[in-house]
């Protein structure tokens, strides 16, 4: 396991559930989208590494490295 704010650019895996389930994030991130099972794909990080550019379901998202970094990801 791993969490989303940990992956590289162009690596991809599959949301598995949230580190943190008292997190203000948690629902913000889960009405975007971000629920479990669903394949996500880096596309890029600004050059100090916030936000991040997700792609997932077809559509670009980008989250906050704080925000990211409940997400539970498991690679592909």
């Amino acid at each position: 396991m791993t969490r989303l704010d940990e992956l590289k650019v162009g690596e991809s895996g599959k949301v598995t559930g949230y580190t943190d389930r008292t997190s203000s994030y948690r629902r913000k991130l889960l009405s975007m989208g971000l629920t479990p099972g669903t394949v996500v794909k880096v596309v890029r990080k600004a050059p100090l590494g916030d936000p991040i550019e997700i792609e997932l379901r077809g559509t670009a998202l980008s989250v906050r490295k704080d925000e990211a970094r409940i997400v539970a990801i498991e690679m592909a």
